[in-house]
């Protein structure tokens, strides 16, 4: 008889990853990556971003934004999603 191998998978195919966005009570999806290892790259460079800026954000009164990364669903997605640039809260974008 065949023996039965169980495959464990860590995200399922419709999964990818999301690097989120929080500033004061906004969150937002900043950026979707295929690979936690991509969305960790780009989480990593937005908090280098943001501590480069800290001076100006604190003077200006501006919400510190907090980056994290999450499993996310391209289809959860609402349809006129754009990625955040790094300092788009700036903008009010956040």
């Amino acid at each position: 008889m065949g023996k039965v191998v169980i495959f464990r998978t860590t995200a399922r195919r419709d999964e990818s990853w999301a690097v989120v966005a929080s500033a004061g009570r906004e969150t937002r999806i900043a950026s979707i990556y295929p690979t936690r290892a991509a969305a960790e790259a780009d989480c990593e460079w937005r908090s280098r971003q943001v501590a480069a800026y800290r001076g100006f954000l604190e003077r200006n009164g501006i919400p510190m934004p907090h980056y994290s990364i999450r499993p996310y669903r391209r289809a959860d997605l609402p349809r006129t999603w754009r990625p955040l640039p790094a300092l788009g809260f700036l903008h009010g974008q956040c």
